[in-house]
């Protein structure tokens, strides 16, 4: 099995429990009892703790090894999802959150970093821009894929002792359990010699030096800051169509349990629409370049939040939602790409890290907000300036127009941008959907 085969495997089992959760998290969570400014604060509190955890645990990354570090997190991914299936409090969603947000903290970046070093030791010359495109085809099918399932078991509630909105849940922690075994198997890092391999202390003591050199980038590399603006600015509007869309499709139809077994065929193809959205991004990119591409991305995602809001018919609102996400999956393939442009080897997933560390109390404060303002001026508000960040993040990427490509282990690990001086426009295309990688899991 090639590197590029593994990787997508791995993705694909990363994200299938994702799309079984992301249509009834919410719907779960408001019947058993909480508010919808309960259901912002709880899932705040995964923003939070990945805050604190997020460059720590990337550079533990950086140091220890990508492979125990995945396993780490598929293992308290799986913790999360039983505790989630018979949480009834206040209290025990923050905790199922909480354990989110160590899991997202770990998870963030290593296995993308793995196939990029993998991909550039057997060739310097990899496009692995490729791999990163495809990445995001199979991860909104795997989404899709799981979403729809959702909905299939929310209809037919096969399991007695649980609602039907629980059902989901059982079946991804099952799935979850084959993602670790699948990390375990297929993962696979080179050997370091045993009297070259680090001690925990000495691994650990690597990571600070690891953090302060991702932290001498960001201070040095204006395209490197822009590109965590993008996530900042992003994971905030973001809410608008993770977190608050069900809750406005209840509203539209009337039911909870109606639009728990439509978020499910919903979710499904907003996921294909997403995947759909990836493997048409080199064609785009050829045309625009990556930096223009994103721009234009990421300003069509705003305007079909905007129409996601406006509508008052739910075959409007969710015609408007399938565009949106079609965006979502165009626009993080080229972001991610830029992204991994601006490090190497030995910082890449700390890099990824930074990103992500702004993305995820970013989510939380629109969580919070959004939310809040639901409650108070009803959820078509809330949508509608959950938008303006949205629109906000799309002028970050101009500062990424002339973005050089990205350099082999062993060369100059000089980020583009730090000098301010000409450099080669890339044409290629980038990043993969993380983040739906994203503040919902």
């Amino acid at each position: 099995m090639t590197v590029t085969t593994r990787y997508l495997v791995l993705g694909a089992l990363r994200w299938l429990p994702a799309g079984l959760m992301i249509p009834v998290t919410v719907l779960l969570a408001q019947q058993r009892g909480l508010s919808l400014a309960q259901i912002g604060m709880v899932t705040a509190v995964q923003g939070f703790v990945v805050l604190g955890l997020e460059l720590p645990t990337g550079g533990l990354a950086d140091t220890a090894g990508r492979r125990p570090v995945l396993l780490a997190a598929a293992v308290l991914h799986l913790a999360s999802l039983l505790l989630l299936v018979g949480a009834t409090s206040f209290w025990m969603f923050a905790l199922v959150f909480a354990l989110q947000g160590v899991f997202r903290a770990l998870d963030s970046g290593p296995l993308d970093s793995w196939y990029v070093d993998a991909a550039l030791a057997a060739d310097p010359d990899a496009r692995y821009e490729a791999g990163l495109s495809r990445s995001g085809v199979v991860a909104g099918c795997a989404i899709g894929g799981g979403a729809l399932l959702a909905g299939g078991l929310v209809a037919l509630d096969p399991f007695p002792a649980v609602s039907a909105l629980t059902a989901p849940l059982v079946t991804a922690a099952a799935l979850q359990a084959v993602t670790v075994l699948a990390i375990a198997v297929l993962l696979r890092e080179p050997r370091t010699p045993t009297a070259h391999r680090p001690r925990l202390a000495a691994t650990l003591r690597g990571v600070p030096a690891v953090i302060a050199d991702a932290a001498r980038l960001l201070r040095r590399s204006r395209v490197l800051a822009a590109l965590v603006a993008v996530e900042l600015f992003w994971a905030f509007g973001m809410m608008t169509f993770e977190l608050l869309f069900p809750v406005r499709l209840a509203e539209l139809i009337g039911s909870p349990d109606t639009a728990g077994t439509i978020m499910g065929p919903v979710g499904s193809v907003a996921w294909l629409a997403s995947a759909a959205g990836a493997a048409l991004v080199p064609m785009l990119v050829r045309r625009l370049g990556p930096a223009r591409s994103g721009v234009t991305l990421q300003l069509g995602q705003a305007l079909a939040v905007v129409a996601m809001g406006l509508f008052a018919g739910p075959a409007g609102a969710v015609m408007a939602f399938l565009v949106c996400y079609a965006l979502h999956g165009a626009v993080n393939p080229v972001y991610k790409g830029l992204l991994h442009r601006q490090s190497h080897a030995g910082n890449r997933t700390t890099v990824a890290s930074l990103a992500s560390m702004a993305a995820q109390p970013a989510g939380a404060a629109g969580s919070i907000v959004l939310t809040s303002i639901a409650d108070a001026a009803g959820v078509r508000t809330a949508i509608l300036v959950g938008a303006i960040p949205l629109a906000v993040a799309a002028f970050f990427y101009l500062a990424a127009r002339r973005t050089p490509p990205a350099t082999a282990p062993g060369h100059s690990d000089e980020p583009a941008g730090t000098s301010g001086g000409p450099a080669d426009t890339s044409s290629e295309p980038e990043r993969a959907v993380g983040t739906p990688a994203a503040a919902m899991p």
